[in-house]
C-alpha cells in the first residue's frame, strides 16, 4: 500500500506536565497547528509523521488517531455512534480489539460499561459486514481502540502506538521506585543534557537505580530513535498500515543509530550503593546495546571523589519518602549529595528530580531553575543547580562583605526592618503551616502603602493608589524607596520580583493582562491543595491569600454535602471543597479567563469534573432562574462592578441585601451561607439582619500574616431564621427599581 501524504488531526497523550515539551517535540518532527490539552496535545500531520512520532516521540504515552467525536446527549446513542464508524475499514473478524474507555458521565457513569457497549457496537458492525464477529484480548491485541469522554463529548480513537509508548523495550529489570522512560527524558531535557552533549559533557547519575536516566541521555546523544528495541507498534496489524512506509523510516532509524554508536564518544556513569540494583542496570544497558558506552560501579554516595570530567551534567531521582524511606531518614542522603556536588563537581550543572523540596533544600545548595512535574499522581519538581556554591557560604560572605558605599535611603531602611521584623514573626506560623504564600508586609507604616506578598521563592509588591493629597513626584519617591527595602530583603530570593500599581478595577478592566511579556506562573500550595499563580500578567494572582481561612472554614462546612461558589474567580475555594470531601460543586463567573484558570486549578489537583462543575454565568441573572438547592454557599461579590457583560452596576454596600437574599433562596433549610466582601466601610444593612440569623466572623478568618490589617475583609455568617417570613427572589428589574426608589427617598 502507497501512502497518501495527506494531512490528518492526531492526538499524543503524555504524562501531565509535558505537554509543552511534547508539542516543541513533535513541531521538530514536522507537526502543524499544535493544541496543547491536559496530559496530551492535538496536531496535524500526515501518517508518515504519525509513524516517526511512534518511533522518534522521547514524551509520548500514545499516538491516537481520532475517528469520531460526536456530543452525547443520551446513553444509547455510544452504542449507535460507534456503530455507525467503518469498522471493516480498520481492521477484520480474524483480528482481535481491545477497548480503553477513559472518563465518566451522568448518562456513562462507568468505564466498564461504556466498554462494554463500545464492544457490542463494533463487533455488530463488523459481523454484520463480514458475517462474522473479531474475539476481545485485553493483553495483547491486534488492534487498540480508545474512547475519550470528557464534558459530555466523546472522541473514538484508533491506538496507531500499541503499547504505551513509554516502554522502549530494554527495561528487564528495575530497582524499587523507578521512573518511567518519557519521564527521563523530559527530565533530561529540562535539565539541558540536548545542548551540553553537543558541547561534549559527561553524565553521571550517583543514585542510578535501573540506570533509565543514563540510558536516555545514551540514547539520546547517539541519536538512537526511542522506540527502536519494540516488536509491535498499534499499527502492525491496521488494514491501512503502510508496511513499505514504515519500513523506510525504520530502516533510516537504523542507519542513524550505527552511525551515532560509532561517533559516540561521550563519558557515562551511573552509580549505586545497591549491588541488587546494579545488576537490573547491567541488564538494562545492554538489552539497550549501551554496554560499551555506560560504566556502572558500586558507590555509596558519600564516597565520590573528584569529577572524572571538567564539564557534565549530574543528574539524579533520590527517593523522597512518598513511596520509599521515611523523610527524616532521607535528610543525610541529600546533605551528602549536596557536599559532594559543592567539594567535587564545581564545573558541573546539577539536577535533582524530588517530591519534597524540603529535602532539596538539604543539600545547601540554591536551584538556578525549579520544573513542576509528576511521577505519577506524585507532584514532583526539578531542581536545576548551576552554581554549586554553598548556599550557607554565600550567606556567610555576604554578610562579612562590608556595605556598598551607596546605603539605603532612611525611608527604605524603615520598611527593610520593618520586612524583618513581621518576617521573624511569621516563621515560628509559617513552620507549622502548609501553605507556600503569604503575606509579609500591608501598609504597616502608612507613608509606604503597599502589600508584599511572597510566593515560593518569588517576591509579589502592589502599591496601593495614594490618596489625591500626595504628590505624585512624591509618590514616586516613597515607591522607589519600597523598591530599595525588597531588593535587599529579597536578596536570597531566587524567584523574580513583581512590582505593580493597584488601581481600583471597574467594569472589564479587571480581567484585562496587565502584562504583554512573558507570563510567570507558578504551582503554590496551601494544604493539600495546588493552584496556578500568575504573578505577571493581571493585578491579581489568581489565590486571594487572606480568604486562607475562609477556603478551610467553607471546605469544613461542605464535607459530605454540595457547595455553590458565586462570583467564584478562580475556585480556589471550590478545591479545597472538593478535596476536603464535598459530595458537588458549582462554581460560576462570567470571565472566561478566571474559569479557564480554575479548570487548571482543578485538573492541577486531579479533580473530576464529574461532581464539580463550572459555569460561566452572570451571578446576578443566573440566581433568578436557577431552581436548585445548595446546602453551602459561598458569595463574594466584587465591590464594585459595572461590567459590560452584566445588565446592571453591581455595587456591594447598597446591593449586598438584595444579592444575599436571592442566594438564601437557593439555599437548602439547614445550609450555610458564608459571604465576604473586602469593602473596608462595609455594613450589614438591617432588613437583612431582621431576616436572617448574621454572624460577623470576620476576626475568626484572618491568619497570623493579616492580623496586622483586620480590615482586609469582612466575613459573615449566614443561616435561615424560621421566624421571619418567607424568602423571596428579586430580579433584574427589581433590583434596578430598589436601586431607583432608593435615590428618590433621598432627593
Amino acid at each position: 500500500m502507497s501512502s497518501v501524504a495527506v494531512d490528518q488531526a492526531w492526538l499524543a497523550t503524555c504524562p501531565k506536565g509535558l505537554e509543552q515539551l511534547l508539542a516543541q517535540e513533535l513541531q521538530a518532527l514536522g507537526a502543524e497547528s499544535t493544541k496543547e490539552t491536559v496530559a496530551a496535545v492535538h496536531f496535524d500531520g500526515t501518517r508518515e509523521l504519525a509513524y516517526r512520532a511512534c518511533l522518534w516521540s522521547r514524551l509520548a504515552n500514545r499516538i491516537l488517531m481520532p475517528l469520531h467525536s460526536f456530543s452525547l446527549d443520551e446513553e444509547d446513542q455510544l452504542y449507535q455512534e460507534c456503530l455507525d464508524i467503518p469498522w471493516e475499514e480498520h481492521f477484520s473478524h480474524e483480528q482481535t480489539i481491545a477497548i480503553d474507555f477513559i472518563g465518566t458521565s451522568r448518562l456513562v457513569d462507568n468505564t466498564m460499561y461504556g466498554s462494554q457497549r463500545v464492544k457490542d457496537a463494533i463487533v455488530d458492525r463488523i459481523r454484520r459486514e463480514e458475517g462474522e464477529r473479531p474475539n476481545v484480548d485485553t493483553k495483547n491485541p491486534d488492534i487498540r481502540i480508545q474512547v475519550r469522554q470528557h464534558k459530555g463529548q466523546v472522541t473514538v480513537s484508533l491506538d496507531i502506538s500499541g503499547e504505551s509508548l513509554h516502554r522502549r523495550g530494554y527495561r528487564t529489570g528495575q530497582g524499587s521506585a523507578p521512573i518511567k522512560e518519557n519521564l527521563a527524558a523530559a527530565l533530561l531535557i529540562r535539565a539541558g543534557w540536548p545542548e551540553m552533549m553537543k558541547d561534549g559533557a559527561a553524565l553521571l547519575d550517583p543514585m542510578c537505580g535501573s540506570a533509565t536516566l543514563i540510558i536516555e541521555g545514551a540514547m539520546m546523544a547517539a541519536d538512537i530513535a526511542p522506540a527502536l528495541l519494540r516488536e509491535r507498534f498499534g499499527f502492525s496489524d491496521w488494514k491501512q498500515h503502510d508496511q513499505e512506509l514504515w519500513q523506510s523510516i525504520f530502516d533510516e532509524a537504523e542507519q542513524r543509530k550505527t552511525a551515532g554508536l560509532e561517533a559516540l564518544e561521550l563519558d557515562f556513569r551511573g552509580y549505586d550503593a545497591n549491588p541488587r540494583v546494579l545488576e537490573f542496570a547491567t541488564l538494562n544497558i545492554e538489552k539497550a546495546g549501551l554496554d560499551e558506552h555506560i560504566r556502572l560501579a558500586h558507590k555509596p554516595i558519600d564516597q565520590f571523589g573528584k569529577a572524572t570530567a571538567d564539564y557534565g551534567l549530574l543528574i539524579t531521582n533520590p527517593p523522597y519518602g512518598e513511596r520509599l524511606g521515611d523523610v527524616d531518614g532521607l535528610i543525610p542522603i541529600y546533605q551528602k549529595l549536596g557536599s559532594v556536588l559543592q567539594k567535587n563537581f564545581q564545573g558541573w550543572k546539577a539536577a535533582v528530580f524530588t517530591g519534597n523540596v524540603e529535602l532539596g533544600r538539604e543539600t545547601d545548595l540554591t536551584p538556578t531553575k525549579q520544573y513542576q512535574l509528576f511521577n505519577g499522581t506524585i507532584p514532583c519538581k526539578l531542581l536545576v543547580f548551576t552554581d554549586l556554591t554553598s548556599r550557607s557560604a554565600k550567606i556567610e560572605e555576604r554578610l562579612n562583605t562590608p556595605a556598598p558605599a551607596q546605603v539605603l535611603t532612611e525611608g527604605a531602611t524603615m520598611v527593610l526592618n520593618r520586612l524583618i521584623k513581621n518576617q521573624r514573626k511569621l516563621n515560628k506560623w509559617l513552620n507549622k503551616t502548609d501553605t507556600s504564600c503569604y503575606r509579609v508586609y500591608d501598609a504597616d507604616i502608612p507613608e509606604y502603602a503597599v502589600a508584599i506578598d511572597i510566593y515560593e521563592d518569588s517576591v509579589h509588591v502592589q502599591e496601593y493608589a495614594p490618596p489625591g493629597t500626595i504628590e505624585d513626584r512624591v509618590a514616586r519617591e516613597r515607591f522607589a524607596e519600597v523598591k530599595q527595602a525588597v531588593k535587599e530583603f529579597a536578596s536570597e530570593v531566587e524567584g523574580r520580583i513583581h512590582y505593580k500599581e493597584r488601581r481600583r478595577q471597574k467594569g472589564d478592566n479587571q480581567y484585562q493582562k496587565f502584562n504583554e511579556g512573558p507570563s510567570d506562573t507558578m504551582v503554590v500550595y496551601e494544604g493539600e491543595a495546588q493552584f496556578e499563580a500568575n504573578l505577571s500578567d493581571y493585578l491579581d494572582t489568581g489565590l486571594f491569600l487572606d480568604h486562607r481561612p475562609v477556603r478551610r472554614m467553607v471546605a469544613e462546612l461542605a464535607k459530605g454535602k454540595s457547595l455553590l461558589n458565586l462570583f467564584c474567580y478562580t475556585a480556589a475555594v471550590s478545591v479545597q471543597a472538593a478535596l476536603g470531601g464535598a459530595k458537588s460543586t458549582l462554581s460560576i463567573d462570567m470571565s472566561n479567563t478566571y474559569l479557564d484558570w480554575a479548570q487548571r486549578n482543578f485538573d492541577l489537583n486531579k479533580l473530576s469534573d464529574k461532581n464539580h462543575h463550572l459555569l460561566r454565568a452572570d451571578c446576578l441573572k443566573w440566581l433568578e432562574t436557577d431552581s436548585e438547592k445548595y446546602d453551602v454557599i459561598f458569595l463574594d461579590p466584587p465591590t464594585f462592578s459595572n461590567s459590560k457583560k452584566m445588565d446592571v452596576v453591581l455595587d456591594v454596600q447598597r446591593d449586598h441585601g438584595d444579592l444575599i437574599r436571592n442566594s438564601m433562596a437557593k439555599l437548602a433549610d439547614d445550609g450555610v451561607l458564608i459571604f465576604s466582601n473586602n469593602f473596608r466601610k462595609f455594613k450589614m444593612d438591617e432588613l437583612t439582619l431582621r431576616q436572617f440569623d448574621c454572624e460577623n466572623i470576620t476576626p475568626q478568618t484572618l491568619d497570623m500574616d493579616f492580623e496586622r490589617n483586620p480590615r482586609i475583609h469582612n466575613v459573615w455568617k449566614i443561616t435561615r431564621r424560621s421566624s421571619f417570613g418567607s424568602v423571596w427572589t428579586m430580579t433584574s428589574r427589581d433590583l434596578a427599581l430598589n436601586r431607583i426608589s432608593r435615590c428618590s427617598a433621598i432627593n
